[in-house]
């Protein structure tokens, strides 16, 4: 679980999907669909504000009786947010996971979002890893490793 956050992101791909505050949880929820992703970064000025998830959508709005065209991102987004850098491992961002009980975690460089990582990104990045730990291992055993 040595691989770095920027080396995941090269091999992802990068790609910040973002909306302000002031747009509304409709609007949020129709850009995940659309998309196919389950959290956005809410940016102000190119400023990382907050993060909302599909989860905060349902807590936060739905299970609540509210109406989500009324309702602004600002209002229920998680802020202050917790981010990691680049150079990062995947066990680190794993760890933070499940410490804070979060799904996603925003990517900085400096101030500037580069991008999101999901548990699914890290969980994905580490059997890749498995696979080619074990191959590895099978040629060393069968003798046809070529180191």
């Amino acid at each position: 679980m040595l691989t770095t956050i920027d080396r995941l992101l090269d091999n992802k791909g990068r790609s910040v999907r973002s909306l302000p505050p002031n747009a509304t949880v409709h609007d949020a929820v129709h850009a995940m669909v659309d998309e196919r992703i389950e959290a956005l970064l809410v940016l102000s000025d190119d400023r990382l504000v907050g993060i909302l998830t599909e989860r905060d959508c349902a807590r936060r709005v739905t299970l609540q009786g509210r109406e989500p065209k009324g309702v602004r991102i600002s209002e229920v987004m998680t802020s202050p947010v917790v981010f990691v850098r680049g150079e990062h491992t995947v066990g680190d961002c794993l760890q933070i996971l499940a410490d804070k009980g979060f799904s996603h975690l925003p990517v900085l460089d400096g101030e500037s979002v580069v991008d999101v990582v999901s548990m699914g990104d890290l969980v994905g990045s580490i059997i890749r890893e498995q696979g080619d730990t074990i191959s590895h291992l099978e040629g060393y055993v069968t003798g046809s490793y070529p180191g």
